[in-house]
C-alpha cells in the first residue's frame, strides 16, 4: 500500500532546531554556504547532499536533520546569494532605481552562474528575497500604481535580466567548447548569411543588414530592453 503523500512544507516556517538536545553542529546557514561553494566552482549539477556532507565533514544522513529535501538546499541556496543584493535609500527616481537593480542582478548572477537555473517565483519568498522585494517595492513608491503593478514590473525586470544572462553565460560556455575563436565562428557565420541573402530569397533581411550591417552591441541591446520594459510602465501625460 502506498504511503501517504508528504505535505508542502515551507523550510523558512520549519524550525532550524527544537530546543531540546545538544546543539546542532552546523547551521543551515553553514549548510547553504558550502552548497553555494561548490555550485560556484563546479556548477550546480555538483551539489549533492552527499557533496555538501562531505566539504562539511559530517554523515549524508545527518544533512537531513537540517535540510530535509533537496529542493530546499536550492533554496537556501537561492536565499544565500539574495543575501548580496546592495540595498540603498531609494533616490526618488523609480526608474534609475529600478535600472540599478537590474545590473546589480545582473553582475550577482555572473557572480553565481547556477543562479539563473534556480530563479523561480517558488523560491521568492525566502527572507532575502521578502527583504530584497520590499526595498524595490520602496523605491517604486514614487509611481503611481497599484503594489500588483509594481510587482508584476520587478517580475519583469528579473525575467529580463535572468534571460539576458542565461544566453551570455551560454554562449561563453559554448565558445570555451570550440576549437577556433569566436571571432573565426563569427567571421564564417557572416560569409554564409552574406551568401543567402546574396541570393535575394530575404530581402528584408537584405534591407536590415543594410541599414546595420553590425557588430551587434550587446551592452545597448540590454539598456534598450530595460529601458523598453520600463517605458511601459511610465506614467502617460
Amino acid at each position: 500500500m502506498a504511503g501517504r503523500a508528504a505535505e508542502p512544507e515551507v523550510i523558512w516556517a520549519r524550525p532550524e532546531r527544537t530546543g531540546r538536545g545538544p546543539r546542532p553542529a552546523y547551521t543551515r546557514a553553514d549548510i547553504a554556504a558550502a552548497a553555494v561553494r561548490i555550485a560556484d566552482a563546479e556548477g550546480l549539477d555538483a551539489v549533492s547532499m552527499r557533496r555538501v556532507a562531505a566539504e562539511l565533514g559530517c554523515g549524508t544522513m545527518s544533512l537531513y536533520n537540517y535540510v530535509p529535501r533537496k529542493e530546499d538546499l536550492y533554496e537556501l541556496m537561492v536565499d544565500v546569494a539574495g543575501g548580496e543584493h546592495e540595498l540603498w535609500e531609494p533616490s526618488g527616481d523609480w526608474r534609475a532605481d529600478m535600472l540599478r537593480a537590474a545590473h546589480q542582478t545582473r553582475a550577482l548572477m555572473h557572480r553565481h552562474p547556477w543562479l539563473p537555473r534556480l530563479m523561480s517565483p517558488v523560491y521568492g519568498f525566502s527572507p532575502n528575497a521578502l527583504r530584497y522585494l520590499e526595498h524595490c517595492l520602496a523605491c517604486l513608491d514614487p509611481l503611481p500604481e497599484p503594489y500588483g503593478t509594481k510587482l508584476e514590473l520587478i517580475a519583469m525586470l528579473n525575467g529580463i535580466v535572468t534571460t539576458y544572462v542565461t544566453n551570455e553565460l551560454a554562449t561563453a560556455e559554448r565558445t570555451r567548447s570550440l576549437p577556433w575563436t569566436p571571432e573565426q565562428e563569427n567571421a564564417a557565420r557572416i560569409a554564409y548569411l552574406g551568401g543567402r541573402i546574396a541570393t535575394g530569397a530575404y530581402p528584408r533581411m537584405a534591407a536590415a543588414f543594410a541599414e546595420d550591417a553590425g557588430p551587434i552591441d550587446l551592452e545597448a541591446v540590454f539598456e534598450r530592453a530595460l529601458g523598453r520594459m520600463l517605458d511601459g510602465f511610465a506614467p502617460r501625460p
